[in-house]
């Protein structure tokens, strides 16, 4: 049996062995989580939410350890892993404990008198069976918690593989679930390299979540496809951060700092590109450097910056900088690293033909460049492939939020950065190559179901208006029909050029005489709906 070392990326210490899983078992596993998905997906959602809710009491008596151990797996500072993890998790199970219910439940249609006579219309959700998540090594606990939670909510078993560099993440996550009253075998891990994830995707889940690179997204929708399987992609991004000159420009310079080395850069929604308008760019550049020479780095009392997860990152990281240094970008200072830890730097006369402006970095460096008018703005901002999350500030509201209908992302923020895309209520994912799919809020909680509709008849009639036979003359009754439900004309109109074709249907007793004018009054209201 192989196993896999678990190291910290802080020290270098040994935080455990874990045997990888075998195709055999991988697919044994989809089929007892199968059993437990039928099982689960009989339990009403406000029966999920009970025993789903006892998860956050969990979480908070073992706050502090949690923590400890994220901190250990990650190379995150404290109160990163505090925030950056933990909080997420319990803030989106409070929203899924209120709402689910009502998210979930049966909606009905509005249904036409005429055409659907004694007709309703419902859809339902249904859960997809097994959801199978691939989560990433940046935010291994949020990242794997949120889709897990989410496809049980929805009424899925879910199989669960988190990055190899995230193993004890993987363990503790299986342990706390393993505390709830949960159908045997509806929560499972996978342990293996990049490559089990093909192996997962084989065993044929119902749906699969993934979070991760864009290659690595491409490699994952191509296997998909072969069975196929529908995917949600969480893929990276490149977030721009527009500082206009009537914005508060030191808590615009607290912010991108923060944005840009939270959790050293290894975030997919860290600010990468740094915008500032002309006017004020000598200034902010100064607060810039002035608040950057003031970060910690380590995990010391009064770190901020954390270690980098691994050597790989890090010579994303050195390639970047070394090619805009190489093309005239001026630095905050040398790109230094003891360990893992990596000092955050700033570059700036940086353009768009350095790699550092246009590929995901995924370190500690903020590229900030300067822009003359909101056009200009605009134009840097959607010049990416990648569409993830933006930021603008200023203290125009109004102009920044005409802003926003313009930029080319699935996610935005005035004035604040980063906090967004922890909303519960709001759904978050890409565009372009960040990804589809959503997660959180109503949207994305419908989006780990899917949508069965349904037509129930309560019709006494010997039969419909459209069933056979058929004639010319039933054509034309039929054509009058439709210019009175959607022709032009008063009511009245339509009715006298149309006469014909309703006494044609007067054998129907939705169209009969009597009933006529509670019918074109169900009409009027139906089409003011639409």
């Amino acid at each position: 049996m192989k196993f896999i070392r678990a190291v910290s990326p802080i020290d270098g210490a040994l935080l455990g062995e874990f045997a990888v899983s075998s195709s055999e078992s991988i697919r044994q596993q989809m089929q007892v989580a199968r059993d437990a998905a039928d099982s689960w997906a009989k339990v009403s959602v406000k029966s999920r939410a009970v025993i789903l809710g006892k998860l956050t009491p969990l979480l908070l008596a073992e706050l502090d350890s949690i923590c400890y151990l994220i901190v250990k797996s990650t190379g995150k500072v404290r109160t990163e892993a505090l925030l950056g993890e933990l909080y997420p998790i319990l803030d989106l199970a409070r929203f899924y404990q209120k709402h689910a219910d009502s998210i979930l439940r049966r909606q009905g249609v509005v249904t036409s008198p005429f055409a659907f006579p004694g007709a309703t219309a419902s859809i339902e959700r249904r859960p997809y069976g097994v959801v199978a998540i691939v989560s990433p090594w940046n935010y291994p606990f949020q990242l794997t918690m949120a889709p897990l939670l989410t496809a049980l909510y929805a009424g899925n078993a879910a199989i669960f593989k988190t990055s190899e560099l995230s193993l004890p993440i993987s363990q503790l996550i299986a342990d706390l679930f393993g505390q709830l009253d949960l159908p045997p075998n509806l929560v499972q891990s996978v342990v293996g390299e990049g490559a089990m994830g093909a192996e997962l995707i084989d065993a044929g889940p119902d749906l699969l979540f993934f979070t991760g690179g864009l290659t690595t997204g491409r490699a994952v929708m191509q296997r998909a496809a072969q069975h196929p399987i529908p995917v949600l992609l969480e893929l990276g991004g490149k977030d721009p951060m527009l500082v206009f000159a009537d914005a508060d420009l030191q808590r615009a310079a607290d912010a991108a700092l923060y944005g840009g080395f939270c959790n050293s850069g290894q975030a997919c929604i860290s600010v990468e590109r740094l915008y500032v308008q002309q006017s004020c760019f000598d200034e902010f550049l100064a607060q810039l450097q002035q608040g950057v020479a003031k970060l910690q780095v380590g995990h010391g009392e009064h770190g901020d910056l954390g270690a980098m997860v691994s050597d790989r990152q890090f010579e994303i990281v050195k390639a970047h900088y070394d090619d805009a240094i190489a093309q005239g970008a001026q630095a905050s200072g040398p790109l230094e690293r003891a360990g893992n830890y990596v000092k955050p730097v700033l570059l700036w006369h940086v353009n768009h033909g350095m790699r550092v402006m246009r590929e995901e970095t995924f370190g500690p460096l903020l590229p900030v460049m300067a822009f003359d008018d909101e056009q200009q703005a605009l134009q840097l901002a959607n010049d990416s492939d990648l569409g993830l999350n933006a930021s603008i500030w200023s203290n125009d509201i109004t102009k920044a939020e005409r802003l926003t209908a313009r930029l080319q992302v699935g996610n935005w923020v005035i004035n604040d950065v980063l906090k967004n895309v922890g909303h519960p209520g709001l759904p978050f994912g890409g565009v372009k190559k960040s990804g589809f799919g959503r997660y959180h809020g109503a949207e994305g909680l419908r989006q780990f179901s899917y949508p069965v509709s349904g037509l129930t008849s309560r019709s006494h009639l010997p039969k419909e208006p459209n069933w056979f036979p058929y004639s010319e003359q039933r054509y034309r009754h039929f054509t009058g029909y439709i210019d009175f439900v959607y022709g032009s004309g008063s009511l009245l109109q339509r009715i006298k050029r149309n006469w014909p074709a309703l006494e044609a249907f007067k054998e129907y007793s939705a169209f009969d005489l009597s009933q006529r004018w509670q019918n074109l009054k169900l009409l009027l209201s139906w089409k003011r709906d639409y």
